[in-house]
């Protein structure tokens, strides 16, 4: 086990650079905007109905419940967002409304700690009777994230003290004892709170609830069909198709599972919630299932975005090595739980390859999940988009050509939220002998080294832009740590010098380690070359055959019709073809394109020919993917025709 730990979110900084842009984003514009979204204020935008069921629920108006049936999730995972922007910077806007809302679900919690305003509202004869669809233990469980990292930020126990008792409640009620319920979420989620609520509370209990919760999964006999019969149903939803309680990853036991199946954000919770429980018990054998699944996922099922979950038929994984592009679904919650995932598995063993992933899924398919104006918003992420197609065609119907305002199904805008909100969690990671950096960007941090000695670390670069990063080391008086910096995986000829002295330790898995003791003044300087890489794709991975994508660092790049003209599927890219970067401070914001020479492929007069293809030079020019969609609606294409 690493004996990792994230930093407290106050004591990290980001001050320029792409990651600082958008926190900055989601502090100054996405929190504020969805917090009017989810009062129902928004013009144009799905209405949401979250505040006000809460408010129906706790008798201060009349109305009927609106939306689906874990429409308090997304109030839950804006919360969490709100509270770890309190956590860095002060709001008292911000920190009133938090009271206000807080206080309302204080009132909407029935006496015995039980709080779902669907079920309060709607169906009060149904708590418990369907959990494998009614999503009540994932909203309690969005609901507890929320009140540890609102208590982590204020110190207020408001929210906490009303997720205690809903977890205390949910304890009297699921487990082996007499009178108790044996089953588990549908959706998981509540297992990586409890642990969350654990270490808040002080209370190991939770802990202990949450092991049973995911070590019950896929026990016989199976609880969700024990739980059909007693509604009298008689076959399973018509999403599911052939993956029977695959699709909640309730077929076997979570340690005799090997592939990852299902739906996808679901398969994410779930494998985070292994991964802590792993970690805080010590089960050796949890922690190899998480490796087979990791290992399984990346190799088979992990788009080059970071996307997972290709299926749109329950928003599920197919099987694998089918990575369709234009039908891709990759949810951006999805990738939000691949980083979850990669974080945790970092904890558990510092390896370099679960920071390329966790870098890999932030950097393109979540910040892909957003618009530049940070109010607008993608839940799936194609890798091919013809506008004309994806409408036309049901197999595309999930696919948007441009981001829209707001979702009735509203996962993913308070889940990009709460992600970058909390970057700072997944940048770093402090251990018992020092620091490790996962992500690097400008900022920060403030630890405290072992023998307790005040550290200031501050980092200067342009990443992902360059690779060039600096590092001042200030410890308050001389101290002997381990500083472990990650060498991606993308990167070849990694340099590292301290105080200008070339550093000729190799990085071991993944991580550079300099052990010394550091005094104030040290510097250490690490360059990362990122030349334009051509990425291709396995074999069997049919959807690329013959293709290739452009990356550089930790982007991935594609091509948009505002650039390129129509008809994207003509262009390829000549194997011999040179590629350049260039800077362009007003495009996109200010990013860096690459540049080609690339062909287009001539049209004939007949759909079919047997003349052999025509084709003229034609310049291509690519943007990184995450920003993709900004400037109207067109076609985009990550994968190229190689020639």
């Amino acid at each position: 086990m690493a004996n990792a730990s994230s930093p407290p979110l106050g004591k990290v900084r980001f001050t320029g650079g792409l990651l600082a842009e958008r926190i900055a984003l989601v502090h100054g514009v996405m929190i504020p905007y969805q917090w009017e979204a989810l009062n129902d204020r928004v013009e144009g935008a799905e209405r949401s109905g979250a505040v006000q069921n809460v408010r129906i629920a706790a008798g201060e108006i009349a109305g009927k419940f609106h939306g689906h049936c874990f429409q308090d999730s997304d109030l839950h995972k804006w919360i969490e967002a709100a509270s770890h922007r309190l956590a860095t910077a002060p709001d008292p806007a911000l920190d009133a409304a938090l009271d206000g809302i807080i206080a309302t679900l204080a009132r909407a919690q029935l006496p015995d700690g039980y709080l779902n305003t669907y079920v309060q509202v709607s169906a009060p004869d149904q708590r418990f009777a369907n959990l494998r669809d009614n999503h009540e233990l994932y909203c309690a469980g969005h609901l507890i994230e929320a009140g540890v990292a609102h208590f982590a930020a204020t110190g207020k126990r408001s929210l906490l003290d009303v997720c205690r008792r809903l977890a205390d409640m949910v304890d009297r009620t699921f487990g082996p004892g007499p009178g108790q319920i044996r089953g588990y979420p549908g959706h998981e989620e509540l297992e990586l709170a409890l642990v969350k609520l654990a270490g808040a509370a002080g209370e190991p209990r939770y802990a202990r609830l949450a092991a049973w919760f995911v070590l019950q999964r896929g026990a016989q006999p199976p609880y969700f069909e024990e739980e059909a019969r007693r509604r009298k149903e008689d076959k399973l939803p018509y999403f599911v198709h052939v993956d029977g309680l695959s699709y909640w990853q309730a077929h076997r036991p979570v340690v005799e599972q090997t592939e990852p199946v299902g739906h996808a954000v679901r398969a994410m919770y779930l494998y985070t919630a292994m991964a802590d429980v792993a970690r805080e018990t010590g089960d050796a054998a949890l922690a190899r299932a998480c490796r087979t699944l990791w290992d399984s996922l990346v190799r088979r099922h992990l788009y080059i975005t970071g996307g997972v979950g290709a299926d749109p038929w329950g928003e599920k994984f197919s099987e694998g090595l089918d990575l369709p592009n234009d039908r891709a679904y990759a949810e951006t919650c999805a990738s939000v739980g691949l980083v979850f995932f990669a974080r945790r598995m970092l904890d558990l063993e510092l390896r370099g390859e679960f920071g390329d992933v966790m870098e890999r899924a932030l950097y393109n398919n979540v910040l892909a999940g957003m618009a530049l104006d940070g109010r607008k918003f993608f839940y799936v992420n194609p890798l091919e988009v013809r506008p004309a197609v994806a409408r036309r065609r049901y197999d595309c119907h999930s696919v948007k050509v441009t981001r829209v305002g707001w979702f009735g199904c509203a996962c993913c805008p308070p889940n990009i939220a709460r992600l970058l909100a909390s970057a700072g969690a997944y940048a770093y990671a402090t251990m018992p002998d020092g620091l490790a950096i996962h992500l690097y960007a400008e900022g920060g941090i403030d630890f405290t080294a072992a023998g307790g000695t005040a550290v200031r670390v501050d980092v200067r670069t342009q990443y992902p832009w360059d690779g060039e990063i600096a590092l001042a080391i200030g410890p308050a008086d001389p101290a002997t740590f381990a500083l472990r910096l990650r060498i991606p995986g993308w990167c070849r000829g990694a340099a590292a010098a301290v105080n200008g002295r070339a550093v000729t330790d190799a990085a071991r898995d993944g991580y550079l380690e300099i052990r010394r003791e550091w005094r104030k003044g040290d510097t250490v300087s690490l360059s990362l070359p990122m030349p334009v890489e051509r990425v291709r794709a396995d074999p069997r991975v049919s959807a690329d055959a013959g293709c290739v994508a452009l990356q550089r660092g930790p982007l991935v790049y594609c091509l948009e019709e505002a650039d390129n003209g129509a008809d994207l599927a003509a262009l390829s890219l000549p194997r011999s073809a040179g590629l350049r970067v260039r800077r362009d401070p007003a495009l996109l914001g200010g990013c860096a394109v690459v540049e080609g020479d690339g062909a287009r492929e001539l049209a004939g007069d007949s759909l079919y020919t047997m003349d052999p293809p025509r084709a003229s030079p034609a310049p291509i020019r690519a943007i990184p993917y995450a920003l993709w969609a900004n400037r109207g609606e067109g076609e985009m294409r990550v994968w190229i025709r190689e020639t």
